[in-house]
């Protein structure tokens, strides 16, 4: 028998993916948007494509700050976007 894969649909563009394939993104109870590499961290959870046109689009359809339940300022999407590109050049 088969291990259950668990999928999670990117809040950019909706495609539902294999967890491990997609970065996740939370917000602690200290309000603090982080990306969470281990995908174990305490907080709420977002889950996006390890490409910044998800990003892009999840920041534009407001996809990101829905899942999160909070507004995510541009301060911290610039730190995600950077973030992205360290993780991509790995």
């Amino acid at each position: 028998m088969s291990k259950k894969i668990p999928m999670r649909q990117c809040v950019g563009c909706g495609e539902m993916k294999n967890k491990k394939e997609l970065l996740r993104v939370i917000r602690t109870a200290e309000d603090a948007i982080l990306l969470d590499g281990t995908g174990k961290k305490n907080g709420r959870g977002a889950y996006l494509c390890p490409n910044k046109e998800c990003l892009k689009k999840a920041v534009k359809t407001k996809g990101l700050e829905r899942s999160l339940k909070t507004a995510v300022p541009k301060e911290i999407v610039e730190d995600l976007t950077k973030e992205m590109e360290q993780i991509a050049a790995r």
